[in-house]
């Protein structure tokens, strides 16, 4: 199986993942700073800066494209609940 890693620097920690895993879910096992509130890519919580490896995640859907402009969200800004890191390495903050 493929994998990737992935660095949270809000709390210095990298952790190798399988490709296709949302960020939310390795945010939520290890304590990082990223918060979330409904999980279905509709609130808005948990925008995410990616520091680098952008073009390592998957492409955002519509419904994602739509959240992040509803709340302003930076170019490289993303869900965590919605986008996959692909392989290689990324590297996120809390937005």
């Amino acid at each position: 199986m493929a994998t990737a890693k992935l660095t949270f620097t809000d709390v210095a920690l990298t952790v190798n993942v399988p490709a296709g895993t949302r960020i939310i879910e390795i945010s939520e096992k290890i304590g990082s700073g990223i918060t979330y509130g409904c999980r279905e890519g509709e609130c808005g919580t948990c925008i995410t800066r990616i520091v680098e490896g952008q073009e390592n995640l998957s492409e955002p859907s519509a419904l994602e494209l739509r959240v992040l402009k509803d709340n302003l969200a930076g170019h490289n800004d993303r869900l965590a609940c919605q986008c996959q890191v692909l392989g290689g390495t990324v590297k996120v903050r809390p937005g």
